[in-house]
């Protein structure tokens, strides 16, 4: 499965020749991936050696659908894909932190089923829901057992759903959803080694080691933003001091502009938001920086030298191909990547960062509810045949 999808379309001796696996074999598993039809034959391909046709097989789009959700600190997005993560049907709505928690998991799950009645529509049978949060997760569980920014605990989220939906659920931290998403489909494609940074209300991180999500001996490891840098720094949503995502998160980058603004530095941001400095956010910030505004660029810099400070550090520490800007920060990347290029080099040592690369998200806002996806069809081309629910 994983070959198909990565080198298909292939034929069955194509197959054999990639995975090592003697033809009968490959003919047996192929049978049972079209009867359940996670696999299609797609025509006739000769054959460089006999001059025989070979029948070319791949991923059957119509194998099913598969639903991504995000619940963010402030929104809710879904879509809903085929079987090869072809996106047929996409919502994001606003939400408000002050919002009852049961009342931001009903409009969740108003959201699911209408994507699982667009499904429906499409004639394509759910494959499962993939769940993202802003939170620590027990994986084994598929609880959230705490979300700093929504003051959520110990929510059992994948019960609840498995018992409403029917079909298998997969709770994840977001930043791990969206690095597996990048991994699977964006720009991280194929790389073995990387680590996600997410930046949405809050800063997290996921790392990929060998092409597998490294979640540490109890699931909760890529808490990266909650990195105590600065032990009398700003008060973090988390409860503690000075930890990293208080340095770079978006709310950082704000913070820093409307203080600049009320000490009376001037800036295009004003008229841009017509004076009211509640209503400036990152975009705001981000696109006055595009135009040329020194306050925007100068918070943006200074954040991009306390981001290359803390990837140097895990640089270091993981040695990793890629580092990878999601979320709020790929808005900005094209402004951010020189200056934390510069500092990684100035302060990473230089046989753990010969080979890194630097990059932003493919998918943007979508990262990881497109992560999300990828955590029900990992789970497929795993372990194709389990039955589900």
């Amino acid at each position: 499965m994983e070959c198909l999808r990565t080198s298909g379309p292939l034929s069955r001796a194509g197959l054999s020749s990639t995975t090592g696996l003697n033809r009968s074999t490959v003919s047996s598993i192929i049978h049972d991936l079209l009867e359940k039809n996670l696999v299609r034959e797609i025509g006739f391909q000769p054959s460089a050696r006999t001059g025989r046709p070979g029948i070319l097989l791949e991923l059957n789009p119509d194998g099913g659908c598969a639903i991504g959700v995000e619940i963010g600190v402030d929104f809710i997005s879904a879509v809903l894909t085929d079987f090869v993560a072809r996106v047929l049907w996409r919502r994001r709505i606003p939400t408000h932190p002050e919002e009852k928690q049961e009342r931001i998991i009903q409009k969740a799950e108003e959201i699911v089923e209408e994507a699982l009645a667009i499904g429906k529509a499409y004639g394509l049978s759910p494959l499962g829901i993939g769940l993202g949060v802003p939170g620590l997760v027990n994986i084994q569980e598929g609880t959230l057992v705490f979300a700093p920014n929504l003051r959520w605990f110990n929510v059992p989220l994948k019960q609840m759903w498995t018992q409403r939906f029917g079909i298998p659920v997969y709770v994840e931290n977001e930043a791990n959803a969206a690095a597996l998403g990048e991994y699977y489909f964006g720009n991280a494609r194929g790389v073995q080694n990387l680590i996600y940074l997410s930046a949405g209300v809050g800063l997290g991180g996921g790392i990929i080691i060998k092409g597998r999500l490294f979640r540490g001996s109890n699931g909760y490891a890529g808490e990266i933003g909650h990195m105590t840098v600065d032990p009398s720094g700003e008060l973090c949503g988390c409860g503690k001091r000075g930890c990293w995502e208080t340095m770079v998160g978006p709310r950082a980058i704000v913070r820093r502009v409307r203080r600049a603004l009320e000490n009376g530095q001037e800036s295009s941001i004003l008229s841009a938001v017509e004076n009211d400095l509640d209503r400036i956010d990152i975009n705001v910030v981000v696109q006055a920086a595009q135009d040329g505004d020194s306050l925007a660029r100068a918070a943006l810099e200074e954040v991009g030298v306390h981001l290359g400070i803390g990837i140097s550090n895990l640089v270091n520490a993981f040695n990793p191909e890629m580092v990878v800007l999601g979320g709020a920060l790929s808005l900005a990347g094209s402004l951010l990547l020189p200056v934390i290029e510069e500092t990684v080099r100035a302060h990473a040592l230089p046989q753990p960062r010969e080979a890194l690369t630097l990059a932003t998200s493919a998918h943007g806002a979508d990262a990881c509810v497109m992560g999300a996806v990828a955590l029900v069809l990992d789970e497929i081309l795993r372990e194709p045949m389990l039955p589900m629910l």
